[in-house]
């Protein structure tokens, strides 16, 4: 079993003990992700820069496995309000307009009331 584990540098990863991704065995792994510029930790007020933000971060975690947003076979999406998820739609299907990966949205409050989504990805690393 290969296995890689990716940092975006958040400060949250080594307070809580995770990592941003995980690579093993062809799969990359993208833990919850939320809006934030992690390189300036400014979280924007808008549900839709903050999805942009987190696609960002995922795309970059999935570069660093050699992977893409094109390999994503699964994305689940966690807001603090559903009905803030249409206002998200434009992005994410920007995003995700290649590999249309099987989706879920949930409604839960998240861990700092600044966060209004967060997002979760899996994919497939191409031969």
């Amino acid at each position: 079993m290969t296995r890689k584990l990716i940092s975006s540098g958040s400060p949250f990863e080594a307070q809580i003990g995770y990592s941003r991704a995980v690579a093993v065995d062809g799969w990359v792994f993208v833990s919850g992700t939320t809006g934030y510029d992690y390189a300036t930790m400014v979280m924007p007020e808008d549900v839709a820069e903050q999805a942009a933000n987190a696609l960002a971060t995922i795309a970059k975690a999935l570069g660093e496995a050699g992977a893409s947003l094109d390999d994503v076979v699964q994305v689940k999406y966690i807001l603090t309000d559903g009905n803030d998820f249409e206002a998200c739609w434009p992005v994410l299907s920007k995003a995700f307009a290649t590999a249309m990966p099987a989706a879920t949205m949930i409604e839960a409050r998240l861990m700092n009331p600044e966060m209004k989504i967060e997002i979760e990805a899996v994919a497939k690393i191409r031969a």
